[in-house]
């Protein structure tokens, strides 16, 4: 379950990129229309409202997309082999299922118009009574049905994937032949989907008060709720299950709810930017929304981590210093810039608990300190290209003069803990290895691309041990016959940063954003040779 559940979260970072860049685009718009920074001439032209209004367009059609966008990712992700197949029948599945919902609500007179505010309130339902019953519906791709968001999307994706795993090799009698293999897929989805359409029917109801409760309860914990979800979510980094957490907070009513222009939207990001592509933005709206996005990363991404590279530099062996220091400032750089925290973390999460729990503090006390502070700098990366965009290119309401000072403190504080702690306890952190040869083979091998794949693929035990191979922003991810084969010191050679042994069958490798692509494709076609 753990590796399903870890390999889930992994397909939940699609849809993300997708809204990512999505985001982005609105924050350089939301720039173009302030007149404190390009001023009231540019910011009212009408070729920048055209802009503007176009970007907003295309913007809002992402978010409405979000639950099929969910549902073809999870499908594709986790299908095993003809993974286009997957894709072909999720989108048939998540049509199907929505539709027999809205043909059920039909039947009990259910229906767009007996759910409008207006018709509540002349029935007799307060105007705060009409509001809560209309926000549980919604039209998706022109049906009415449910507002279930990504629920549904993952639910309809995971029985697509379900599906599709044990039908798209099976083989029917002769006279049946032509709909074998992958053609049988879509027949399968299309007979047993409206069963689990049946089931979400009556269950989905009672799931929504459990999650809007959720979402109550963390609201309602204030500055607090932002502390347990920095620190659980750097907790779970090693297992790759914070990928699971951060989509729940961001896409959810887990991570709030808010009315902007008329309409209900739920999770931090969705909310985040629905109100940067509103004519009028809500500021508290937006400020309370971005408790849980990236202002809670700055300090440490910017500032915290690449102290404690440069702590681990400091504390390497004199003659070790001028081998590590290039992939040291590289993890740092990389962190500064984009926000990917991964290379530095593995290089002391494994071989220092104290440290490990340490950064899982900083990172809980940074979302506390800025939601106290009132910050309000969004988007879902951590990086100076969000900080610059979203912060300091908005303007002074988003305090983002205090992300710098709280990160300033918090080099500081990162670089004499690290330093202390590698010292007292000598954590083999880089450089602190006394075999130098090993340390100058991880920073050098692997340049050949062939040599890489056939290092990698030596270091896992074999073309026989390995079952399936993928890779996700930094790390390769892979299924094996038997975890015990993996020489470890062999994988480092090839410039793996740290590992992770799931358990007997999953592990997970640890490149960088770097190198990472390059390793998965050097061993595929090694393995396909």
């Amino acid at each position: 379950m753990r590796t399903s559940i870890q390999k889930l979260g992994k397909t939940l970072m699609g849809p993300l990129s997708i809204i990512v860049a999505s985001g982005l685009l609105l924050g350089i718009v939301s720039i173009l229309q302030n007149p404190s920074i390009i001023g009231e001439t540019i910011s009212s032209a009408a070729a920048i409202q055209n802009f503007v209004g176009g970007v907003r367009a295309i913007v809002g059609t992402m978010f409405g997309l979000l639950p099929i966008l969910f549902a073809i990712s999870v499908a594709t992700g986790m299908a095993k082999k003809d993974k286009e197949i997957a894709g072909f029948a999720v989108v048939i599945a998540f049509i199907i299922f929505h539709v027999v919902i809205g043909y059920l609500l039909n039947l009990n007179n259910i229906t767009a118009d007996t759910t409008s505010v207006d018709y509540l309130v002349e029935h007799g339902k307060t105007q705060i009574q009409a509001s809560e019953i209309a926000n549980a519906y919604e039209q998706i791709l022109g049906v009415f049905t449910y507002r279930m968001g990504i629920f549904g999307g993952i639910l309809v994706g995971l029985w697509t994937a379900f599906i599709h795993n044990r039908y798209h090799t099976k083989q029917l009698p002769t006279a049946f032949s032509f709909f074998s293999g992958n053609r049988f897929v879509p027949i399968v989805i299309i007979v047993t989907i409206p069963f689990i359409s049946i089931i979400a029917y009556f269950v989905w109801p009672y799931f929504n008060i459990a999650v809007n409760s959720l979402g109550s309860l963390i609201g309602k914990a204030g500055a607090l709720g932002t502390f347990l979800y920095g620190f659980s979510e750097r907790m779970l980094i090693p297992t790759g299950l914070h990928h699971v957490l951060n989509q729940l907070i961001r896409f959810t009513p887990i991570g709030g709810t808010a009315v902007v222009d008329g309409e209900t939207v739920s999770g931090a990001l969705t909310i985040f930017n629905s109100v940067l592509a509103s004519p009028n933005p809500d500021i508290q709206t937006l400020r309370e929304s971005t408790r849980f996005l990236t202002q809670g990363n700055h300090p440490f991404m910017l500032f915290g981590l690449p102290a404690a590279c440069y702590a681990m530099y400091k504390t390497a062996f004199l003659e070790n210093r001028p081998k590590i220091k290039g992939m040291l400032f590289a993890a740092a750089a990389t962190s500064f810039v984009t926000g990917i925290t991964e290379p530095i973390e593995f290089a002391f999460i494994f071989i220092s608990p104290i440290l490990w729990l340490f950064h899982a503090f900083m990172s809980g006390l940074s979302y506390l300190l800025m939601t106290l502070m009132n910050v309000a700098v969004g988007n879902a990366g951590g990086g100076m290209i969000d900080l610059t965009i979203f912060g300091i290119l908005q303007g002074t309401y988003t305090r983002w003069y205090l992300v710098v000072l709280v990160g300033l403190a918090y080099a500081v504080i990162y670089y004499f803990v690290f330093k202390f702690v590698i010292l007292k306890f000598n954590v083999k952190t880089p450089g602190r290895n006394t075999d130098s040869e090993l340390i100058e083979e991880q920073v050098t091998a692997g340049s050949d691309e062939d040599d890489l794949g056939t290092t990698i693929l030596k270091a896992l035990g074999g073309k026989e041990n390995v079952v399936e191979i993928d890779n996700c922003i930094s790390r390769l991810r892979l299924v094996l016959n038997d975890t015990s084969l993996v020489d470890e010191s062999l994988l480092k050679t090839t410039g793996s940063m740290g590992m992770v042994k799931i358990d007997k069958s999953n592990i997970q490798v640890v490149y960088g954003p770097k190198k990472v692509e390059q390793a998965a494709h050097s061993l595929k076609r090694e393995v396909e040779k």
